[in-house]
């Protein structure tokens, strides 16, 4: 036998059987409702998983988490702390700390979905790496940041702050409402789209450092991403004022219903 197949049961061994590198991750749920005032501010951090958060009419706050791990030991080690006061709501996430040596269960993961007030001020939502998306927020305020993945922002008429440093961001309105709210997107590696109806009226200033920005509401040649910034009014009502900057990437604009 030659010293590569030799080899092979040696490899299954140390990762505890090749079998189990294709397992499924345990799941964990829990779901929790809090009656809260509208008013009150949220702030969520985490290291690694998503975070979806929508807005609704209601005065309560439900959180689902779902915990993931490839060992119950490690699963039953993350901890979501939920702390509710009148003034504000605070939930964050204790992973269990990373082995030293080895490859063997370096999992532990929570998604959450976050369902809030709609007026609600979302102070602070920080992620390391992942996914964060936020949904119907109308009249509150939001100030997310995300280290590495996607953030998304749909249906917003809030003010938002949106930060990511390596990925992608996303704004899309399915409709339009002339209220006064503000975004402000920056993006340090990774291009920016946003989708917004053609009947909608705001303030564009979109740019990028190194990249392009393109948009379907204006002349061709900032149609076709010919130009590193824009800086124009769009509609015929004043509207809100909406910044998009991209430090290495692509800014682009895009009308929907035109």
């Amino acid at each position: 036998m030659s010293r590569s197949l030799q080899l092979v049961p040696l490899l299954c061994a140390l990762l505890s059987g090749c079998g189990e590198s294709i397992e499924q991750p345990l799941e964990q749920t829990t779901e929790k409702i809090y009656a809260v005032d509208p008013s009150v501010n949220y702030s969520i951090r985490k290291r690694d998983g998503s975070i979806r958060i929508y807005g609704w009419g209601e005065p309560e706050i439900k959180v689902q988490a779902i915990k993931k791990a490839y060992s119950t030991d490690r699963l039953n080690k993350i901890a979501v702390d939920i702390s509710v006061q009148p003034d504000s709501v605070s939930i964050e996430t204790n992973f269990p700390p990373m082995p030293r040596w080895g490859l063997f269960d370096r999992s532990a993961t929570v998604d959450y979905t976050i369902i809030v007030p709609e007026t609600s001020k979302i102070t602070r939502v920080e992620l390391i790496n992942g996914e964060v998306s936020i949904d119907g927020i109308r009249g509150g305020s939001v100030d997310a940041s995300l280290t590495t993945g996607r953030l998304y922002a749909h249906n917003c008429f809030g003010n938002l702050r949106l930060t990511v440093n390596n990925g992608g961001l996303d704004l899309g309105y399915d409709w339009w409402e002339q209220r006064s709210f503000s975004i402000d997107a920056q993006i340090a590696r990774g291009s920016v789209r946003a989708f917004i109806p053609g009947d909608a009226s705001f303030h564009l200033l979109a740019e990028s450092l190194t990249g392009k920005v393109a948009s379907d509401f204006t002349d061709q040649k900032q149609r076709n991403g010919q130009v590193p910034k824009i800086d124009t009014r769009i509609g015929a009502n004043l509207g809100p004022d909406i910044k998009i900057r991209a430090t290495q990437g692509n800014v682009k604009i895009v009308e929907i219903n035109p």
